[in-house]
């Protein structure tokens, strides 16, 4: 069974070739890159016109992409808006989970990826089931120092953790140069995908 059958599953061009082995560098196990408008494609023909408001946001790496669309807002009447907003969201993933785990399982066997999904509602966003995936790295002294002191500090339970938390804080305060690594990313991919074609 497929990790995103548990998983209830602008396009973030998180792809691309893995180098090496290893999880996110397998060499030969690694799943083929891909492109970015055509897996966009996909999804807009494959989702049903009247589950969101607009197209979804995908994000795409070597293991997972996630699906996220824009749900339209429920009236609250004299309710609470974030708990009318929650609701819909959740009314969203009990009535469509059926259907979206069809349109994950096609994904997963078209591109070698588990599907995870998401919805917004309002300012509410909420991401269903995503993956966890474990990845090797190697350090040295001055780097577990970093992450021992993360650890001293309780500001983590272990050096994973702290390797977690450290990337989570350079992904919120690097953000815009991320973005821009991204796009140029983006760039070569489709530049090579339109150049000759060899064997």
């Amino acid at each position: 069974m497929h990790a995103h059958r548990f998983a209830d599953a602008p396009f973030g061009p998180g792809f691309r070739r893995g180098r090496g082995r290893g999880a996110g560098g397998r060499g030969a196990e690694a799943p083929p890159p891909v492109e970015r408008t055509e897996v966009a494609g996909w999804f807009a023909g494959r989702l049903s016109d009247d589950w969101f408001t607009g197209p979804v946001e995908l994000t795409v790496d070597r293991d997972e992409i996630t699906v996220v669309g824009t749900l339209p807002e429920p009236s609250a009447g004299d309710g609470d808006p974030a708990a009318a907003r929650s609701g819909r969201i959740a009314r969203f993933r009990e009535e469509t989970r059926g259907q979206r785990m069809a349109v994950a399982d096609a994904a997963q066997e078209r591109y070698g990826r588990s599907v995870a999904w998401g919805a917004v509602c309002g300012d509410t966003r909420e991401l269903f089931t995503t993956l966890s995936v474990p990845v090797m790295t190697r350090l040295r002294q001055p780097e577990r120092l970093v992450l021992d002191t993360l650890v001293d500090a309780g500001v983590a339970r272990s050096r994973s953790e702290a390797l977690a938390w450290a990337v989570r804080l350079v992904g919120q305060h690097a953000d815009e140069w991320l973005t821009e690594l991204r796009d140029a990313m983006a760039s070569v991919e489709e530049v090579r995908a339109r150049g000759p074609q060899v064997g």
